[in-house]
């Protein structure tokens, strides 16, 4: 069953380690973007808001880099900061939301095979609230990913 199981996760385009629930999800897509183009996209900060549904508005305060906090307003729901909690520049960062006796991260990191850029958003809650917060934002946040990454990809395609 466990070998099943990885199969079926390696031909998704999904991490082997993450099952997709409203805990923990990921969502793959290949484009004809160049990886700068992409990584572009994802460090304008306040245009988030031109290919995330989700999201109002986003600010960053100063450079994107490692440490940098920024605020992010959802359609539905308070302002709350955010810190870029990791960096790998032109590669991969995750920030980090903090929810009460939890924490939202989103990770978003680039490869490229064969000439072709494969991009991924991987979200995940933590903490003792993490079920609460899946069931509230998860099950949304995963519902439109692939309507966002699709944006992504042709805002990119179209640079």
């Amino acid at each position: 069953m466990k070998l099943i199981m990885s199969i079926l996760l390696l031909t998704s385009g999904l991490p082997v380690h993450a099952q997709q629930t409203n805990v923990h999800f990921s969502h793959t897509l290949e484009t004809r973007a160049l990886p700068e183009k992409i990584w572009q996209l994802w460090t304008d900060v306040p245009n988030w808001k031109d290919w995330d549904d989700g999201l109002k508005s986003a600010a960053l305060t100063g450079p994107f880099q490692q440490g940098a906090i920024g605020m992010l307003t959802p359609d539905k729901g308070p302002t709350s900061k955010f810190v870029v909690d990791s960096l790998v520049p032109d590669q991969s960062y995750t920030i980090k939301t903090k929810l009460p006796f939890g924490s939202l991260y989103v990770k978003r990191y680039l490869t490229v095979e064969e000439g072709k850029t494969q991009f991924t958003h991987e979200v995940w809650f933590s903490g003792l609230t993490k079920g609460l917060f899946a069931r509230v934002l998860g099950k949304h946040y995963r519902t439109i990913l692939p309507d966002v990454m699709r944006r992504i990809s042709v805002l990119a395609e179209n640079r």
